[in-house]
């Protein structure tokens, strides 16, 4: 739409300056105008959308059906208690649901992405979604775009226009003026919406955001993705109808049971589907969607943002973390320490100001980072320029005196960045990056303020340095530059270079990094640290962290490439340390760990990490100084960028699937005891313990805050973190879940059976739904003591507890409920008896923990 306006025109029609954007006040004021950078959400369910969500489920339909039954035999007692149940399910299903909406909304929210925009002259990072047209953005490799901007200027810029365009190919783009009304995928200079930068750089005036975007405009006919599940939840919807079948096979076999010995036909039919109703664990689905939810949203205080659900399954069962060094192993907080020019190492503090001029001037110039209100750049160009400033120079005065006039921006392969200037008459081309590359590409050293040939014993003098200031843990960059640079090719540019110096920066290591490694560890989980920097750098800092212990545990990305697959792969389970890769080679080390049959979790952030990051079995983002593409390849976003965050995250995600499980086991235990107790009573043709009102009133109280307490407790998180992780390929009822949950079914069944024989149906009602209570109490830790459990850190357990106590009290105590579900009063002393009763899950709970307090003593001693 505004491709065919020249720079001058476009500044006009937008009101805005070029050089020093809009102002804050005005940003403000458009943004009022013409609303928030985003696109329409689908619309939104209301609460009665909701209401029929839950309604439309055939458990409710077959409840209703039960219902119906009660009215005809004029059991209108059970009928409000059907409709009440129904009701009650509903309302939890709808304050579930909302629950989870409102936690995934927020994870979007912290997942938008950012845009550093030019306002009152100055350089800031803010949300995309405050955007304005007319704001002056800029871009560079890894962004996404985050309006449709047209270029001012662009250096080697190009765009993933695939998803918009469906070109394949990255198109490259230009700040040229082109005529009107041509198609989206040939307007060169302008750059849209949600297309991701794969390289280069640029800026550019926002024209179009929100809706009117050229992706806004097609925003209609894209649909909302269906929310995505995780295995665990699959794998529970197959468990769902297996019970399903089950149960249904079990009841309808009450009911023929009860056709036999010539019961009730109704009163069998309506207790048989009661019994269903009841055996089958439809809140279970529910439980597990809210508790990922909730511990998802403990995650993001945690500084950990989940961006696809199956990771927090993935977690618990993570055996590497591949760790980037910089930024995430140490604070990103690069300080320039020794300079390396005239042949000779100084410290920073011993330079005399403007002493290396040529030295000094290509490390500002030759960079792509802004000191200003907000820091935005790469924390190594951030400490040259900090180090520029201590020594007298100001870098925005020397960039406006050597305007840049072309540049090759950095590349992760080639570890190298050019950019040429304006010098008089003529250009000087710096280059800077890594040392060893530098190196070999210049044929000229400055020595002195005097260019003299490289020589061989010039370059050993080079590269003892090198490793000097390698051995202190230091990372070194060199710059070098060509002076009357005519050619704009990248073989002229990087060829007959003049080496002019070094600079050696540490990145300390995070106080807190040694301690996660140590506590990963602990947990069975190796640590392999993957960097650019040189291979005695990267050992001096992984020998700090704990990661590793020795220099045959580090390899080079070059000593890599002379390896076979088969080779790697044997030695992979000793290493720990991979210095001097690219891209490429993080790929097939994610790949190595894999191949033997680990786990992996790799860290990245910048847009050639995205291929490892989708390799990883968990592709971990850097939020702060993480590029777009980065985030969105990722599974897992740390808005912190600190390595201790993925341990504590491995730790949560290890207790979210503890905490699930527990839910399964409880919630399968107790109902198979419901089924147990119908069953064994019809087969040996006793009178019926329960009506279908008793059944459906325990299920609402037990299958609801108890299993959802369950879901949020806290797990002893040392115990946790003791463990090995957990094979991906484990069943839900591994480590004897089976055998767990038909003994507690069994139990629960024999004292509700007992408690039938000693006193009818109330005591029956009463033992089978407190028994279930105190049951959860012990499913908050099989392997300890209910003495032992900290019951003040789970509330919700203990008001779930109470709350179904009083529940049951209440139908047994208040006439008009006793009345309702046929109920006896009882004494003091009964409820003393049935409490004792219904406790014995719990005393069975002790008595399974002897075995193993035994095999503990003995292994103390």
């Amino acid at each position: 739409m505004y491709e065919n306006l020249t720079h001058k025109e476009l500044c006009e029609a937008f009101h805005t300056d070029e050089k020093n954007g809009l102002t804050e006040k005005e940003a403000q004021n458009r943004l009022l105008r013409d609303g928030s950078n985003t696109l329409k959400k689908a619309k939104e369910q209301t609460v009665w959308d909701r209401i029929q969500n839950q309604i439309n489920d055939p458990m409710i339909f077959i409840l209703f059906l039960a219902a119906s039954i009660s009215m005809l035999l004029r059991e209108y007692s059970d009928t409000g208690i059907i409709l009440l149940v129904i009701a009650l399910n509903t309302t939890v299903g709808v304050i579930q649901e909302g629950k989870a909406r409102k936690a995934l909304e927020a994870l979007k929210k912290m997942t938008a992405p950012s845009a550093v925009v030019k306002r009152d002259g100055i350089y800031q990072r803010i949300a995309a979604d405050k955007l304005v047209k007319g704001d002056v953005v800029k871009l560079k490799a890894g962004n996404q775009v985050p309006a449709d901007i047209r270029l001012l200027e662009v250096q080697e810029l190009a765009a993933n226009e695939s998803a918009l365009t469906g070109e394949s190919l990255p198109v490259m783009k230009s700040c040229e003026v082109l005529k009107k009304g041509l198609p989206v995928a040939e307007r060169k200079n302008t750059a849209y919406m949600s297309t991701e930068i794969r390289k280069g750089s640029g800026e550019g005036i926002v024209v179009a955001t929100g809706m009117d975007t050229e992706l806004g405009k097609i925003a209609g006919m894209i649909e909302d993705t269906k929310q995505e599940m995780t295995p665990l939840q699959k794998r529970l919807g197959d468990l769902g109808k297996i019970l399903s079948i089950v149960a249904v096979a079990l009841c309808a076999g009450l009911f023929f049971i009860g056709v036999i010995q010539h019961r009730n036909l109704l009163q069998m039919l309506l207790l048989a589907i009661s019994l269903a109703v009841a055996a089958i664990p439809e809140g279970l689905p529910a439980v597990v969607t809210i508790v990922l939810a909730l511990g998802v949203a403990r995650m993001v205080k945690i500084n950990a943002i989940i961006r696809r659900l199956p990771a927090v399954e993935t977690l618990g069962s993570v055996g590497v973390v591949c760790s980037d060094k910089t930024g995430t192993l140490t604070e990103n907080k690069m300080t320039v320490t020794k300079i390396y020019a005239d042949e000779k190492i100084l410290p920073v503090s011993a330079v005399r100001k403007r002493e290396f001029p040529k030295l000094m001037e290509g490390f500002l110039l030759c960079n792509n980072s802004i000191l200003g209100k907000q820091e935005i750049g790469d924390a190594t160009e951030l400490a040259l320029l900090h180090t520029g400033r201590n020594m007298g120079y100001d870098e925005k005065r020397l960039q406006q005196q050597y305007p840049r006039t072309f540049e090759i921006p950095f590349n992760s392969e080639k570890k190298y960045m050019v950019s040429v200037h304006k010098d008089g008459n003529h250009e000087t081309a710096y280059i800077k990056g890594a040392c060893d590359y530098i190196l070999n590409q210049c044929t000229y050293v400055e020595n002195h303020g005097k260019i003299k040939p490289m020589t061989s014993m010039e370059k050993m003098k080079i590269r003892r340095a090198m490793e000097d200031m390698a051995k202190e843990g230091l990372r070194i960059l060199a710059l070098a530059y060509k002076e009357r640079a005519i050619s704009k090719t990248e073989k002229a540019l990087t060829e007959g270079l003049v080496f002019a110096g070094m600079a050696g920066m540490i990145d300390p290591p995070r106080k807190e990094a040694a301690t996660s490694v140590k506590a990963l560890k602990r947990a069975g989980v190796q640590v392999a640290m993957i960097t650019g920097d040189y291979k005695d750098t990267a050992f001096s800092i992984a020998k700090k962290i704990g990661i590793a212990d020795c220099p045959e545990q580090c390899i080079t990305g070059q000593e890599m490439d002379e390896m076979s697959e088969a080779a790697l792969q044997k030695k992979m389970k000793n290493l720990r340390v991979f210095a001097r890769v690219t891209p490429a080679h993080k790929v097939r080390i994610v790949k190595g760990f894999q191949d033997n049959g680990q786990i992996v979790a790799m860290t990245g952030d910048g847009v050639n990490d995205a291929p490892s990051l989708q390799k990883a079995d968990i592709g971990i983002a850097m939020g702060e100084n993480g590029t777009d593409a980065a985030k969105n390849a990722a599974d897992m976003v740390l808005s912190d960028d600190n390595f201790s965050t993925i341990e504590k995250a491995m730790e949560e995600g290890r207790g979210i699937y503890v905490n699930i499980k527990k839910s399964i086991l409880f919630l399968l235990s107790s109902n198979f005891g419901e089924i147990i107790t119908m069953f064994a009573a019809v087969l040996f043709q006793l009178p019926t313990p329960l009506k279908a009102s008793h059944i459906l009133w325990v299920n609402l109280i037990t299958d609801s805050l108890p299993a959802l307490a369950l879901g949020i407790d806290k797990n002893d998180a040392k115990a946790l973190m003791r463990k090995k992780p957990r094979n991906p390929h484990e069943g839900l009822f591994a480590h004897g879940g089976w055998s767990f949950t038909v003994f507690y079914g069994v139990l629960i069944a024999v004292i509700t059976l007992y408690a039938f024989y000693l006193g009818g149906q109330t005591y029956a009602f009463t033992v089978l739904g407190v028994s279930q209570l105190f049951h959860a109490i012990g499913m908050r830790d099989r392997d300890k003591s209910v003495f032992r459990m900290k019951h003040l850190e789970n509330p919700f357990m203990l008001g779930a507890f109470f709350l179904g106590l009083g529940l049951q009290l209440m139908v047994t105590e208040i006439p008009y409920f006793v009345q309702l579900f046929g109920t006896a009063r009882l004494s003091l002393q009964e409820w003393c008896l049935l409490l004792g009763i219904s406790a014995i899950p719990l005393v069975a709970h002790e008595l399974l923990l002897i075995p193993n307090r035994v095999l503990g003593m003995r292994k103390k001693q």
